[in-house]
């Protein structure tokens, strides 16, 4: 259904022009050079409801502010052994782009054990990421195909799913919640591929937590999905797990398969720096720190995830319904 008819989006027009400026340059950073279709993504995160998106949008204005989000990717996450902790506990990788230029991201659910950091150091891991997706990958699509590219695509390998996964349902359900009310409408489709039977008892635990928008968007594909995700990407963009039907709780690469949890995999060293330069315009500090951290490590999701700042989210937020 559509939500977003153009009287709607004037109003919500009318109501961004009077914002401080504070507020303002926020929803710059925001928009990244596209205000009409963020507004329209929070209208339709408010099924046509004006008020309701105006309200959804200052709060995450507000929240942005708040936590100083918009420098978020030049504050490091330390010490090291944190953010290492991070990244060996939390599978996440960028394997490549759909056929119409959304960033693929694949997570491995199933062996992502969450026990090695504090759930708030997980949030702000998933917080920097969704910053980087939104001000590098994202402008840099649209740019390249000539029109707006806003959501992405996951992909959820649920490879060694087990009943005490049900333990890591606090932290998802802050990350999730964040995702709802800040980042809305930035996953067209959720993919879960490699379903073991025990996946049935734990998506009947987890369904009723997610908002019914979200819940619409998810697809359970048999086995691998390599067939099915043929369908909207190449190859080259599927998963390692999808390739080989099967995902590793190792970030290195193992075999013939380069493994996208990996902080040295091939599509890490294909964005140029040139690109940040140019999608992070006016953000001269984010640039600098992106271009020193690739230098040093020679690797942009670790660049992404090692600029993760001491971000508290508040627990008023992560409450709001």
């Amino acid at each position: 259904m559509d939500y977003c008819d153009p009287e709607s989006i004037d109003q919500m027009i009318s109501f961004t022009e009077k914002l401080d400026e504070r507020l303002k340059k926020c929803f710059e950073i925001l928009h990244q050079g596209y205000p009409k279709e963020t507004l329209e993504r929070f209208l339709k995160a408010r099924d046509g409801n004006v008020c309701k998106a105006n309200k959804m949008l200052l709060d995450t204005l507000n929240w942005r502010v708040e936590n100083d989000i918009d420098n978020i990717l030049a504050r490091p996450i330390e010490p090291i052994e944190v953010y290492t902790s991070v990244r060996d506990s939390q599978l996440i990788g960028l394997s490549g782009y759909c056929k119409q230029g959304r960033p693929v991201f694949a997570l491995g659910v199933g062996l992502s054990a969450y026990d090695k950091a504090s759930a708030d150091e997980y949030v702000q891991s998933h917080i920097q990421m969704n910053e980087y997706r939104d001000r590098v990958l994202l402008p840099m699509m649209s740019q390249k195909f000539g029109t707006y590219i806003g959501p992405c695509l996951k992909v959820l390998d649920m490879t060694g799913l087990k009943l005490s996964a049900l333990s890591r349902i606090k932290i998802l359900t802050m990350i999730s919640t964040v995702d709802d009310l800040n980042y809305p409408e930035k996953t067209e489709i959720y993919y879960i591929v490699n379903a073991p039977h025990i996946f049935s008892a734990c998506w009947k635990v987890v369904k009723p937590l997610l908002q019914e928008r979200t819940r619409r968007k998810i697809q359970v594909l048999q086995g691998s999905g390599r067939d099915e995700l043929l369908k909207v990407m190449s190859y080259d963009s599927l998963p390692h797990f999808v390739k080989q039907q099967g995902s590793s709780s190792s970030r290195r690469n193992e075999g013939k398969i380069s493994s996208c949890f990996s902080f040295d995999h091939s599509f890490h060293q294909e964005v140029p720096d040139e690109t940040h330069e140019e999608n992070l315009e006016g953000s001269n500090v984010i640039v600098r720190t992106i271009k020193n951290t690739l230098k040093g490590m020679g690797d942009e999701e670790t660049a992404l995830e090692n600029g993760v700042a001491e971000l508290h989210v508040s627990n008023d937020q992560l409450n709001q319904s």
